[in-house]
């Protein structure tokens, strides 16, 4: 599949670049992507939750009333769920949400994923550029000249890229990432992601590993 190369005026340069059908042409698998973007946001949980059981609440231990002759259900301590300000009943503890995922399965999610994109033509190929300094109205005019300011984008970079990063840090809609960073999630919430021309050689080289 050959996508033409843009400049960041958004006119083509008469280059284009072939996408490996192994990556951006396979048999897209649903289950892999579930199980990769699910796993992404497990590990982005903090699983800090906490509450107090009755073990943890402090307060007097005390036999609250007699055990017989009240009319009313036994109760030995104050610290008892059934009471305001005791303790809960199986509450929150901390804990980690993440769980193993196959190096396979989550290389076939990422394919699944930019075949997707392919299919779609919601994949774009830009020209590498730099920038000296950070300025946020150059990531703004190549947005508008890519005609994707009202899309949610993913820029993937060769490298990383302060400067880019820095640019783009503060507009809605933009995302910065580097080709080893590609994500499943990343791919998925984009409504168009903009591969550098050298980013799209790191890619494959990152699958034939």
């Amino acid at each position: 599949m050959e996508v033409q190369v843009l400049n960041t005026t958004g006119k083509e340069t008469g280059r284009s670049v072939d996408l490996n059908e192994q990556i951006f042409g396979i048999e897209p698998n649903d289950h892999a992507i579930y199980l990769d973007v699910k796993q992404y946001l497990a590990n982005k949980r903090q699983g800090t939750h906490a509450a107090k059981e009755r073990a943890d609440i402090v307060g007097s231990t005390k036999k609250i009333k007699k055990q017989k002759g009240t009319g009313t259900a036994r109760a030995g301590s104050i610290k008892s769920p059934i009471f305001r300000g005791g303790g809960r009943v199986f509450g929150p503890r901390p804990r980690n949400y993440g769980f193993k995922l196959n190096k396979k399965v989550k290389a076939l999610a990422r394919k699944s994923a930019l075949t997707y994109k392919a299919q779609a033509s919601d994949i774009l190929v830009l020209e590498d550029f730099s920038m000296e300094a950070p300025k946020t109205k150059e990531m703004v005019a190549i947005s508008n000249n890519l005609k994707i300011t009202d899309k949610k984008s993913l820029f993937v970079l060769p490298d990383e890229n302060k400067n880019i990063y820095l640019s783009s840090r503060n507009l809605q809609g933009i995302s910065i990432i580097t080709a080893s960073e590609l994500n499943t999630y990343q791919i998925m919430n984009a409504k168009k992601v903009v591969f550098f021309e050298s980013s799209v050689g790191k890619i494959e080289e990152q699958f034939k590993q």
